[in-house]
């Protein structure tokens, strides 16, 4: 080995080694000496050599590059083997990750830049590693969203559906579901829109990633890792995802899957009573519930109970659910229509006056479309007009 790259070496090993040492040796070999043993004690402490890798603090990645030159240069192992009672410079090289050969000693020793009058590097075991510190520059770095009027309605769609309960707040489980385009998170308080989800991109650790676009509440965007955005969810513990109907929480009809968790029926009632408004208005007098169980089972003993109006009734229509509150369900049916309910008081089999309430005047094919607007996400927009029968725009 030359003598200008013991020199540089050496100045490098300087930049954390101690003072010179006495004993007759070149202060070259002196400092190569001293970084050796900086190397040293680090082994002794964590029981292995150092590593490489961004997720590393910041003295071990030093190491670890100084240690893989140290082993390298043929006059430097001869210099250090006396030394070296724990096989540090025999032992394989650590992996390193596919960037680490471009690290730059100067770069890493410039993150260490601006901290003054400390003696021991032990002392500096807070200092972030690099992926923490760009985790969390990302997650902090939003700007303005100079489209934001194009999601404003969805932030207050998705607002008014979880008042109604349509839509639901639920934690965030790791592996349970992933993220994709359309989801909506709260995060650090914020409600967050997934506008984007990016191509698979390779991470240097061989993990795959992707850039998102997420558009925030307060009229902000960031276009951070899907990884970061895990790893912020992971950190708030509040964090929450609000699961709609339309991706996956509800199921009706024929599109209900098998794997589905059945969660209950929507059914629709019409009454056989001799009651003479009940028979006059029968076509669109209907009762709207929600049942976990069988229908037919819950309407088996109607004719003996109040709810039912004290008489038979007929199933006119049946959807089935999945995933969902049945109760928030069969409020949002009972709000929806609340204007067209039944004022009807009739004596129950003891004479007692009961005013049923979940008897509507309302069409059948209305009950239909209001399903469908359940189901689409869109029925938090109408309301139901009595005088016309119909939805309409609220």
């Amino acid at each position: 080995m030359s003598d200008s790259d013991l020199d540089a070496l050496a100045a490098e090993l300087a930049e954390f080694a101690p003072a010179d040492k006495k004993g007759g040796r070149p202060a070259s070999e002196e400092r190569i000496i001293a970084g050796f043993e900086e190397i040293q004690r680090f082994a002794e402490q964590h029981g292995r050599a150092p590593q490489h890798g961004e997720d590393r603090d910041i003295f071990e990645r030093l190491y670890a590059v100084r240690l893989d030159r140290l082993r390298a240069l043929p006059d430097c192992r001869a210099l250090l083997e006396p030394l070296d009672h724990q096989g540090l410079l025999a032992a394989e090289p650590a992996a390193a990750a596919p960037t680490e050969e471009m690290v730059d000693i100067d770069d890493l020793a410039a993150e260490l830049a601006g901290v003054a009058d400390v003696d021991d590097i032990t002392v500096l075991r807070h200092v972030r590693t690099s992926a923490a510190k760009r985790a969390a520059e990302e997650i902090a770095d939003r700007k303005p969203c100079e489209d934001f009027e194009a999601f404003q309605p969805l932030f207050e769609r998705v607002a008014a559906e979880v008042k109604t309960g349509l839509r639901q707040s639920q934690p965030i489980e790791a592996g349970r579901r992933a993220i994709e385009a359309g989801d909506f998170f709260i995060l650090d308080g914020i409600t967050l829109y997934v506008a984007e989800v990016g191509e698979p991109l390779k991470t240097t650790a061989g993990e795959v990633d992707r850039r998102l676009r997420l558009i925030f509440s307060n009229g902000t965007e960031s276009n951070l890792l899907l990884r970061s955005l895990q790893r912020a969810f992971y950190d708030d513990k509040a964090a929450r995802r609000l699961a709609s109907p339309d991706s996956g929480q509800l199921s009706f009809g024929d599109e209900f899957e098998a794997d589905d968790i059945e969660s209950g029926t929507i059914y629709v009632l019409r009454s056989l009573s001799d009651h003479p408004y009940v028979a006059q208005h029968r076509d669109i007098i209907h009762k709207v519930g929600v049942t976990g169980g069988r229908v037919e089972t819950r309407i088996a003993n109607a004719e003996n109970e109040a709810t039912y109006l004290l008489a038979k009734v007929e199933i006119v229509a049946t959807y089935r659910l999945a995933g969902i509150n049945r109760t928030r369900m069969e409020g949002l049916f009972h709000r929806l229509f609340a204007p067209a309910r039944l004022s009807i008081t009739i004596n129950d089999r003891f004479g007692r006056p009961v005013q049923p309430e979940e008897w509507f005047l309302v069409p059948l094919f209305v009950i239909d479309e209001a399903v469908a607007r359940i189901k689409d996400g869109s029925i938090t927009g109408y309301i139901y007009d009595p005088n016309a029968a119909k939805l309409v725009k609220a």
